[in-house]
């Protein structure tokens, strides 16, 4: 799978200049890279840089005193930086920016040959390069890729969430769709920004001739429309693939979006940048959901606002603590039991306290006694009671006899 692509990048999208337009040397006072036939100034560094992939490119920087933002330029299919080089001077002056390019693994004086993942981590080195050596944050980086480096640049925009900003400069959908009018994504496809450029959360601009006879002006047409920050486009009447610098509006339009990005207000947090690189080496699936519009990027900031809520909740678990505090009471009913011993170093309080207790057992025993004096007295009330009503139905059988002997004496002759 992996020969089947590498073989048809190699047919159909690298063609490097044959010889290099420049060579390399070092300067023997100085011991700096210097590009030759070009010369020296003071503001460009000339630089060879490791790839992961084993290769070693060459890059240039290009300094701009005060400048706010960095631009890191993936030029075309047959060019290289020594072709690149005096225009490279130009837009960093225009566009009042730092400026870094490089060539590809194969083109120029770099090493190794050119396929679709040595120029992945050609630009991941490039980019490196600027963070370490330059201090050059992403928030304030710039992506620009022509034709061919749109690839490694669309790439690199959608595992990098806090770009300041993309260019595509006659980008391309796909590479088997420059040749051939394709609808769909197949497996071995090389640099299918179709399928990338909707994770990319920055602002695009978009500039495309409208009679380029290399990549029709539909790919960049089309990858516009699934841009999420879609920026003012720049189709250039008349324009073909390799000259569209020579339009006026070229610069004028470029220079605006880089001013209008600039002025923007920053949306993103200043984490290491690198680390959405590395998380790319370990697995093919890397990119992170797309964002629709600036607006929702600024909701990560609310949402960390709201963030602030889990601390609120926090200081109500300090109520357990409040709780905790309660607890103590134990303790002062246990400092009441100390009393007694406090007590025993006081013999006299102990004394009255034992004859208090004493004094109230011969209360009770008193107390005790006149209750069952008491209850002998009712009892004996009880059975003078019954004594007298036995006295009483005696009478009342003696009243009824003398009475029945009364009755007898009345009878005649008894």
């Amino acid at each position: 799978m992996g020969g089947v692509t590498s073989s048809m990048a190699a047919k159909f999208a690298f063609f490097p200049p044959n010889p290099p337009s420049y060579k390399l040397i070092k300067d023997e006072g100085t011991g700096i890279l210097l590009l030759d036939p070009f010369p020296h100034r003071e503001n460009v560094d000339v630089l060879r840089l490791p790839t992961r992939r084993g290769n070693s490119i060459v890059a240039v920087y290009v300094r701009y005193p005060m400048a706010t933002s960095t631009l890191l330029y993936s030029h075309g299919n047959a060019a290289d930086i020594g072709q690149m080089y005096e225009l490279f001077i130009e837009l960093s002056i225009h566009l009042r920016v730092n400026l870094m390019g490089y060539d590809y693994s194969g083109y120029g004086q770099s090493s190794g040959k050119p396929s679709e993942q040595n120029t992945y981590a050609d630009i991941e080195a490039a980019y490196k390069c600027l963070e370490e050596n330059y201090g050059a944050k992403q928030e304030n980086v710039i992506l620009y890729g022509q034709s061919v480096g749109s690839g490694p640049t669309v790439d690199l925009a959608a595992r990098l969430p806090r770009l300041r900003a993309v260019v595509l400069h006659s980008p391309i959908l796909s590479g088997l769709r420059v040749m051939y009018p394709v609808k769909r994504s197949y497996w071995f496809d090389i640099y299918k920004n179709i399928d990338k450029i909707p994770l990319v959360k920055c602002p695009v601009l978009i500039i495309h001739g409208t009679n380029d006879d290399v990549v029709d002006c539909s790919h960049g047409k089309q990858l516009w429309e699934l841009c999420q920050e879609k920026y003012e486009p720049l189709w250039v009447k008349g324009g073909n693939h390799c000259d569209l610098e020579l339009y006026p509006d070229y610069i004028r339009h470029l220079k605006k979006f880089i001013s209008t990005v600039e002025k923007s207000p920053r949306r993103y947090s200043s984490r290491k940048s690198t680390d959405g690189i590395e998380q790319s080496r370990q697995s093919t699936e890397y990119f992170e959901a797309p964002r629709r519009s600036i607006d929702r990027r600024e909701k990560p900031r609310k949402s960390t606002d709201t963030r602030d809520k889990p601390r609120k909740s926090t200081d109500t678990r300090d109520k357990p603590r409040k709780s905790t505090d309660t607890r103590d009471k134990p303790r002062k009913s246990t400092d009441t039991w100390d009393k007694p011993r406090k007590s025993i170093d006081r013999p006299e309080k102990l004394k009255v306290h034992e004859y208090n207790k004493f004094n109230n057992i011969d209360k009770l025993e008193k107390l005790k006694i006149s209750l069952d004096q008491m209850e002998r007295m009712e009892r004996s009330r009880r059975s003078v009671e019954y004594f007298d009503k036995s006295r009483t139905s005696i009478d009342l059988q003696l009243e009824k006899g003398r009475k029945s002997v009364d009755w007898i004496d009345r009878i005649p002759g008894v």
